[in-house]
């Protein structure tokens, strides 16, 4: 398939479609974050969520009957019916207004910006650019920009290009050892159906990976979750992250970060055992 085979007029009509939600940003679940990341943050009533964790609210919740193959939702409700069967989220940029506070009823706010369309090296590809708004009380906390990526299956007998370099200057850096257990943890609480990340027998066969597929939004967590580990006191203003490769549960990886001369930037990325960048992001302080 081309992109001259993608109905594009007909999928820029879901351009400006919206949709509203609410949640309760529930203790429990953040606790269940927590222990999923190893990690102990303050999450009392009142206290600020850590930053990204917003993810595992906001819940798109179909039907059994209402999902498609992947496991995702079937194409054409709030996000339109791209024909091409892998489906990534590819990136995304976020302001931090003011702090999300745990305990309190939140709504986010969610419209559809731009769908577009374009031939790359392994074949066609769609973005659509979601944005998100959240608040509580009238307060606006984040506002957010997602770029999904949907692409043809590779050819049989196709290679997947060698990655780029990573970095070799961290400051900081983490090891992370993904294995079915972290990814299936991660997918029930952000109720994500998508099999890619817990079914092995569907993502080799089917799409064609080695191993189950590490959630993005998950090593987009990791990445701000190092920076917070070393820099607790820092107050974070906005943070962009691109997947550049997958990352899979057949091997470790590392979640590597480094402040920039300005000390207001801080540039963090993921590595593969093969030494390849993965995931780049970059936060700014305030």
């Amino acid at each position: 398939m081309t992109t001259n085979d993608l109905d594009l007029p007909l999928l820029r009509q879901w351009v400006g479609k919206s949709e509203n939600a609410e949640d309760t940003i529930a203790a429990g679940a953040a606790r269940a974050l927590a222990a999923t990341l190893d990690c102990e943050p303050d999450l009392a009533p009142g206290a600020a969520l850590p930053l990204l964790w917003h993810w595992i609210y906001f819940w798109s919740v179909a039907p059994q009957s209402g999902l498609g193959v992947d496991g995702h939702p079937k194409r054409g409700g709030f996000l339109p019916p791209v024909p091409l069967p892998r489906r990534m989220w590819a990136g995304g940029r976020l302001v931090f207004h003011a702090p999300l506070p745990v305990g309190v009823a939140a709504t986010r706010s969610s419209r559809i910006l731009d769908v577009s369309a374009k031939n790359g090296s392994s074949g066609s590809l769609a973005f659509v650019t979601v944005r998100h708004e959240i608040a509580h009380g009238g307060t606006l906390s984040i506002s957010e920009e997602q770029d999904i990526v949907y692409r043809a299956m590779p050819q049989p007998g196709s290679i997947a290009p060698a990655g780029k370099p990573a970095p070799d200057n961290a400051l900081w850096s983490r090891t992370i050892t993904p294995d079915p257990v972290l990814l299936f943890r991660y997918s029930a609480l952000t109720f994500n159906g998508h099999r890619i990340h817990y079914d092995r027998e569907y993502v080799t066969r089917e799409e064609h990976y080695p191993g189950l597929v590490v959630h993005g939004p998950m090593i987009a967590t990791l990445l701000l979750d190092l920076l917070t580990r070393n820099r607790p006191d820092a107050r974070i203003a906005s943070f962009n992250f691109r997947a550049v490769g997958p990352l899979f549960d057949t091997e470790p990886f590392e979640v590597c970060g480094r402040p920039e001369a300005d000390r207001q930037t801080i540039t963090l990325w993921t590595r593969n055992q093969r030494g390849e960048v993965t995931m780049q992001a970059e936060a700014r302080l305030a």
